[in-house]
């Protein structure tokens, strides 16, 4: 009995599984495996001991970060050695076009982020310098009546003295 590979079977399963899919026995014949072996793949795919994306992650459940990662590595690979580099990675070059933009986005929504703590940190800051400024001044207004009543009082004490 024949093994498959992971990524071969998996092909075969996504190939079986399309909405527009092919039918079991058509991919029985063009890749010459038996048709109780795909159906054998599909009934433990549906009980859930088979995972479609065996060896590879799910490009849909990587992190932002792991993705950013994967595109700066592209980019270092040569163009000629790139469709070795996607299949070792799991990954077709649409992956990376929709991973560019989607850094992109998070790189703008941490910047709008960004500005908007900014500007309520100033408010902030504005609102708590007015709130110093009107202490001051009611801290100064105080001093003036005590030091006012001091001399007040030390007149009157002076005239009852006299």
């Amino acid at each position: 009995m024949p093994r498959y590979s992971a990524q071969f079977r998996n092909s075969v399963l996504k190939k079986l599984l399309l909405p527009e899919g092919r039918s079991a026995l058509s991919l029985a014949r063009e890749y010459n495996i038996s048709v109780a072996t795909i159906y054998g793949w599909k009934a433990k795919m549906r009980d859930g001991t088979l995972q479609i994306e065996d060896g590879v992650q799910a490009n849909r459940s990587r992190q932002l970060a792991e993705k950013l990662s994967l595109l700066l590595e592209s980019r270092s690979v040569a163009d000629d050695t790139m469709g070795e580099w996607l299949r070792e990675n799991g990954l077709h070059s649409q992956h990376l076009t929709v991973w560019e933009q989607e850094v992109r986005d998070a790189v703008t929504k941490n910047e709008q982020e960004a500005r908007e703590e900014l500007k309520a940190a100033r408010k902030k800051i504005r609102e708590q310098e007015r709130e110093l400024t009107r202490k001051e001044k009611a801290l100064a207004e105080a001093a003036i009546i005590i030091t006012a009543q001091k001399k007040i009082s030390r007149i009157f004490q002076d005239q009852e003295e006299d």
